[in-house]
């Protein structure tokens, strides 16, 4: 027909067309839309953008060449109610045109897409996962920035509120820039996502995938055959906006030094893997913050330029270890310290703007550990997205001092590794390289801009990639008064590091003994409140401890003194006390916690119950009294 036009109407269900004419009214509009959706009422507002942000008003008054539609242009249904305006729930029929739903992955940072597989509202129906605890105080807040009356612009009462003075969004750009704040935390972003008309009903967030669909029978396996419903879809990398945690905080410089303490020594790397928990930052608009609270040596193999990890058969206990103390793996720690000068101890200033900050085959290893550790979400495709995960490098800075720099990679990156894309150059640290296409497997185009001689914005294959397009800055600190998850005696020899084998720090029962020595009776819980020892009783030898630790633990995590005391009353801990009183270096006098003491030394009698005690402990070894000194 003559004058007709064909515009494209994109909705949860699909994409439709319908046929108009530029002199009818957006009611006729509603209406053909109403039938080619087949819906069960007119629930749903119409609008020009993606964004929503134009609507078309049904209206009998306003004709269709006033709102500019063309031949071709593509309009967006959004249903108000999706559970109840589908007329058959479901997909559409397959024997309509374009009416089947679709699922693009968006390859860019934070990759979105608008429509949820079902129609509902992904925080509803996408997964049943558990959300961190400090996730679900997040959304508890409304996160709005507070602001003070303006004495110079604000005319109104105290009571009143303007422009000049109303509370900003989370992401406010105008005031992340006046903070000095480069990214957005990751509940900045969600809320920033959820703002519109929609309030997030149609917001589903996609991992990035770089592998070949599986299940399109219509064509031969790769090599032999592909097709674009089945291939990945090309990256274009760009630097992410938002991070999933926005501060390293260690509670206390002293875990820094005693992780050190081994390079020092040694002048070997370490690498250690951090334990402690997510908190809401106060100083960051929704803001994460995560507390180490103790730092684990895994089996390592090091050198003056090389660390390499060695299988670990304990990486589970420990995990339960921690979980059972209130804590949880937040990230990994690394050294790279040359040194300078050994009488002023300074090192070397090796990573900086003219080098590299992370290297290529360090990006990889922070992707790697971030796929470990998923980050669940409410509204994740498959319930997670990106990770909490964080990447510190101990380092020389430019005054060849030794500090601390955290990063974690974008999203991006973590998908590159996770598919097996991205390798490391062999000479120059801060570039990677993504694989080409084999008979084995099939990488897609990864592509990243920078300016050419002309300032001209340029794409560019990533081969070579330089890695600063999957960093993130994560700032790593320790506070001005420190904490303390485990309690720290001063002039106290620490109990030995796991797996150092360096003389005088392995972990074996005469070390047991020597630390244990060096605590009064009183001091038990100080003595016994240290991870390292924690992990050793549990997995030693000789009498492991690891399935009557639950009460000890958990009298540790609430920090109840009385109930850790109580603990050390037990028969496996008294067993071990008859063990040490028993070994031949206890002959060495001194107190030990809770009254171990040496089996050689004079006995005494105990006043009250008349029990002969062969060690110097200050209770009976049978009533538990106290010995009478006098």
């Amino acid at each position: 027909m003559a004058g007709q036009i064909v515009l494209r109407v994109e909705s949860p269900d699909g994409t439709k067309r319908v046929q108009v004419s530029p002199t009818e009214s957006s009611y006729n509009l509603f209406e053909k839309v109403y039938n080619a959706f087949s819906l069960s009422n007119y629930g749903f507002t119409l609008f020009n953008d993606r964004n929503r942000k134009n609507e078309i008003k049904s209206s009998r008054s306003v004709y269709l060449n006033s709102l500019n539609l063309k031949h071709g242009d593509k309009i967006y249904m959004c249903p108000l109610d999706p559970d109840n305006i589908w007329a058959i729930p479901g997909p559409s029929s397959a024997g309509s045109a374009n009416g089947s739903r679709s699922s693009s992955v968006v390859s860019t940072p934070g990759s979105t897409t608008s429509l949820p597989s079902n129609g509902k509202k992904s925080s509803g129906s996408t997964s049943q996962v558990e959300e961190d605890e400090v996730d679900k105080q997040l959304w508890k807040l409304d996160g709005k920035i507070k602001r003070l009356k303006d004495k110079k612009y604000c005319r109104h009462g105290d009571n009143g509120c303007c422009v000049h003075c109303s509370p900003l969004e989370p992401y406010d750009e105008e005031y992340l820039k006046t903070q000095n704040m480069k990214h957005l935390s990751f509940h900045s972003y969600l809320r920033k996502m959820t703002a519109g008309v929609a309030k997030g009903k149609f917001l589903l967030l996609e991992n990035i995938s770089c592998r070949i669909k599986e299940g399109c029978t219509g064509h031969l396996p790769w090599p032999k055959g592909i097709c674009s419903k089945c291939q990945p879809s090309a990256i274009t990398l760009n630097r992410q906006t938002y991070r999933h945690v926005d501060n390293v905080m260690f509670e206390n410089s002293e875990l820094v030094e005693r992780f050190l303490n081994y390079w020092r020594i040694t002048g070997h790397q370490r690498i250690g893997f951090l334990y402690g928990r997510y908190e809401i930052h106060p100083d960051i608009p929704l803001g994460i913050r995560a507390v180490v609270a103790a730092i684990y040596e895994p089996p390592q193999e090091s050198s003056r330029d090389h660390v390499k990890l060695l299988p670990d058969e304990k990486q589970d206990i420990v995990n339960e270890l921690a979980r059972c103390l209130g804590l949880t793996s937040v990230g990994w720690i690394f050294t790279d310290l040359l040194t300078e000068d050994m009488q002023n101890g300074t090192v070397k200033y090796v990573r900086n703007i003219k080098s590299h900050f992370l290297s290529a085959q360090e990006c990889i290893m922070a992707g790697y550990f971030q796929n470990l550790h998923p980050n669940p979400c409410r509204y994740a495709s498959n319930g997670y997205f990106g990770s909490k995960f964080v990447t510190v490098c101990v380092t020389g800075d430019e005054k060849c001092q030794v500090h601390m720099e955290g990063y974690s990679v974008s999203n991006q990156c973590m998908a590159l590794v996770k598919d097996d894309c991205l390798v490391p150059t062999k000479d120059v640290p801060e570039l990677g390289f993504v694989r080409e296409s084999s008979d084995k497997q099939y990488v897609p185009d990864v592509y990243y801009k920078e300016k050419d001689s002309y300032g001209n914005e340029v794409s560019k294959l990533a081969r070579p990639l330089p890695v600063e397009y999957l960093l993130l800055d994560v700032p790593a600190s320790t506070p001005l008064t420190p904490l303390n998850t485990f309690t720290s005696i001063k002039d106290i020899t620490k109990f030995p590091v796991e797996n150092r084998l360096i003389d005088g720090h392995f972990q074996d029962f005469d070390s047991l003994c020597k630390y244990l020595r060096q605590f009064t009776p009183s001091q038990f819980y100080e003595s016994i409140s240290d991870f390292h020892l924690l992990l050793y009783i549990a997995t030693m030898d000789m009498l492991p401890m690891k399935d009557s630790m639950a009460p000890l633990l958990e009298a540790i995590q609430i920090n109840d003194k009385q109930a850790v005391v109580e603990w050390s009353r037990s028969d496996v801990w008294a067993t071990l006390e008859q063990l040490i009183s028993n070994t031949s270096d206890s002959a060495v006098s001194g107190h030990v916690g809770n009254g171990f003491a040496s089996a050689q030394t004079e006995s005494w009698t105990c006043i009250h119950c008349t029990f002969m005690n062969n060690s110097d402990r200050q209770s009976c070894d049978i009533c538990r009294l106290p010995r009478d000194i006098n």
